[in-house]
């Protein structure tokens, strides 16, 4: 015990507070080596008890997660702190993109922040926790836990005020918090990292639009139509029992316009973008959580799903059981698309691009699944004219006629066309080079040749027949009314041959065999 005159001297103070905290480190330290977690973990928690109970203090938890979705109510609290902040917060985290005016402001960890609503003061602070990986997981578990972590925010206030909280003061930060999103409104593009939707987005700044979009007017104008029917749809899908959602396939040579299709489209709904790479997707468990992890009214996008992934067929899923690494089947991939897990959620786009249709299996392009075929085909006529206006501001030039009719004589996607008129910001210099560049493709039958193909492997029109040709000749006319079913009907193969040649062909095959 100190004396009176030992209290009136600092010296003395210092030396006992100073002997105090070296007696509490020797306890704790003596405390965690010899008291097991467990008894600890017991009293601490008894001891937390014992002050709730005299506490007038009520606390709500938000976590980041609802089972396998975001918590709506976690995104909207996000929004709504970063526009209070107040000066007493000590710790904020501040971002900006490269096309926002203004900076986005968050709450970092463990900060406390205090708000008013009707003279009810409120406390909220933001906890993160670390996820340990468990024992039991692959390695690709590992290293995906290892990196996460689980988020919440808790809601401290009187606990007296319970009702108004819970039935105003919440109701009143989700709407609050969807008008700010609103007036700030931009294109997100998702992507999976570690086998889950990253948080970290990124605004999509993509400039393409339907008004800039070289494709054919009137595919055009029946896409975007549709496009409204189905936003404007909600209640139609409900009276007739149908799940809210739509699946588009864009198909056709490389360079037609795919992806800059899918950012008009995007662009023309204010979706956000979810692009899905199935090459990170571990399995059809995987493929489920990734879709519950999506918001409602965005796009879906799963590019060259064609060559992506090799998709077992339902057939062969059974026998080959767990050889493949990848594990995503295609009974799997269906349910994703139109299963009943498709149904959790209101309002989605789902689009599969491919330059190869006739690789998928029919069971993935049937209505329903992908409800819409688009063809991308080779520039015509109205795809010129939009990119000459886009690159030049000219709809009328003397070599216009020249150069449509060079576009109907030669196969030239709309990214050739592009990069000719790019190459001088002189509209003459410009279409004088696309000229030029039409009329040596139209002279080189080589080169007309490999616009035949989609992609290598492929063999040109007319060249000798190999063993079997006969057999794809046979299979280009059972895919014939299937492909005459899409918006705008493919080219088929074989068209430039002669008048019986099919027949000779299977006639020849038959007396070999």
């Amino acid at each position: 015990m100190l004396s009176r005159k030992g209290l009136s001297d600092p010296k003395a103070l210092v030396t006992a507070a100073a002997s105090f905290a070296a007696t509490a480190m020797l306890i704790r330290s003596v405390a965690n080596d010899f008291i097991p977690i467990e008894l600890r973990s017991f009293f601490s928690s008894g001891i937390d008890k014992f002050a709730r109970k005299f506490s007038s203090k009520l606390t709500i938890v938000i976590d980041e997660l609802q089972g396998h979705s975001r918590n709506k109510v976690f995104e909207a609290v996000d929004v709504y702190l970063g526009t209070i902040v107040t000066p007493s917060v000590r710790r904020i985290k501040v971002s900006k993109g490269e096309e926002d005016t203004k900076l986005a402001i968050a709450v970092d960890r463990d900060e406390e922040i205090l708000d008013v609503y009707e003279d009810v003061q409120v406390s909220w602070i933001l906890v993160c926790t670390e996820i340990e990986p468990s024992g039991g997981g692959s390695a690709f578990h590992y290293s995906a836990l290892s990196r996460l972590e689980r988020k919440s925010y808790e809601l401290t206030f009187h606990q007296k005020h319970r009702e108004k909280v819970l039935n105003s003061y919440l109701p009143y930060i989700l709407e609050r918090a969807k008008a700010i999103s609103e007036e700030s409104k931009a294109i997100k593009l998702h992507t999976v990292v570690y086998g889950e939707w990253d948080s970290n987005t990124i605004n999509l700044d993509h400039p393409m639009t339907f008004k800039t979009l070289a494709m054919d007017s009137d595919l055009k104008m029946a896409l975007m139509d549709d496009l409204n029917s189905f936003v404007e749809g909600k209640e139609f899908h409900r009276r007739t029992g149908k799940a809210w959602k739509r699946g588009y396939l864009l198909y056709g040579p490389p360079g037609t316009g795919k992806s800059s299709l899918i950012a008009a489209m995007a662009n023309h709904l204010t979706y956000d973008i979810y692009d899905l790479d199935l090459t990170s997707v571990n399995s059809n468990c995987d493929l489920r959580s990734l879709l519950l992890g999506m918001s409602n009214r965005c796009l879906l996008v799963v590019e060259d799903i064609d060559c992506s992934i090799k998709l077992q067929n339902r057939e062969t899923e059974s026998e080959s059981g767990s050889s493949n690494k990848n594990q995503v089947t295609l009974s799997g991939l269906l349910n994703f698309v139109d299963g009943l897990w498709s149904c959790c959620g209101d309002g989605r786009i789902i689009v599969f691009t491919t330059n190869h249709k006739d690789k998928l299996d029919p069971a993935l392009l049937r209505p329903g699944r992908m409800d819409m075929h688009v063809h991308m085909s080779y520039c015509n006529v109205s795809g010129f004219k939009q990119l000459a206006f886009n690159y030049h501001r000219i709809s009328e030039n003397q070599l216009f006629g020249e150069i449509e009719g060079l576009i109907g004589e030669v196969k030239v996607t709309p990214a050739e066309v592009a990069g000719e008129l790019m190459k001088s910001k002189d509209a003459e210099v410009s279409l004088q080079g696309l000229v030029k560049f039409l009329e040596d493709k139209k002279v080189q039958p080589h080169d007309q040749a490999e616009t035949n193909k989609d992609v290598k492997g492929d063999h040109p029109e007319g060249t000798d027949k190999q063993d079997g040709e006969g057999e794809k000749v046979k299979q280009a006319k059972d895919d014939k009314s299937e492909t005459n079913k899409d918006v705008k009907g493919d080219h088929q193969k074989g068209t430039e041959k002669q008048d019986g040649e099919e027949e000779k062909v299977a006639k020849d095959d038959d007396e070999q065999i």
